[in-house]
């Protein structure tokens, strides 16, 4: 039999507020998906398309998640190697192997290999980058009608210059992360 692999690749290192996520995809060799990159260099549009393929066509995928209290009680990298590992062990099919994008392995049930740049090179980590990428974008949208006048369907919670202006004007929610540096200036003034 052949070997199961899956890719994984989390999304939400860089902003102030919300989740971190992590998808973790075993595609199907029998039937591909084309054009998968890494969700960065694919339109918003588009990754959505492969989005709805992805989850059709792949053998599994699951996504995993790590919340705002954990980012700050174990800081962002423990937080996204957590957000992995829930992702792999919430397949319905056990991997042999993981391919993991960067450089760091989450603590796994199976064999791993972390490529640098693998959401570009390894079709699987590519279709796990666009899986955790719509699902926080779509999080971030559900967030900004919770939380009106931050803008998070716009910068998804990233610190642009929208995002620390309404922070200085509206303050620090319950979802932004308090351990990082704007957010902690902000509860310190």
């Amino acid at each position: 039999m052949p070997e199961i692999i899956c890719g994984v690749d989390e999304v939400g290192r860089g902003p102030l507020a919300g989740p971190v996520m992590a998808a973790a995809v075993v595609l199907d060799p029998h039937n591909p998906v084309g054009g998968l990159d890494d969700s960065k260099k694919l339109s918003e549009k588009r990754r959505e398309q492969l989005y709805v393929e992805i989850r059709e066509k792949a053998l599994a995928w699951c996504v995993g998640r790590a919340e705002v209290a954990e980012i700050d009680a174990i800081n962002i990298l423990q937080a996204s190697l957590l957000a992995m590992r829930r992702a792999v062990e919430g397949l319905s099919l056990l991997p042999d192997h993981a391919l993991v994008d960067g450089n760091r392995l989450p603590r796994l049930p199976c064999a791993a290999t972390a490529i640098i740049g693998g959401d570009a090179s390894e079709t699987c980590i590519s279709a796990a980058s666009i899986i955790a990428k719509v699902t926080r974008d779509r999080e971030m949208i559900k967030l900004d009608a919770a939380y009106p006048g931050y803008g998070f369907a716009r910068h998804k919670g990233y610190p642009t210059k929208m995002h620390l202006e309404a922070l200085r004007q509206q303050g620090v929610t319950e979802i932004h992360r308090r351990s990082f540096a704007p957010v902690r200036r902000l509860l310190q003034e």
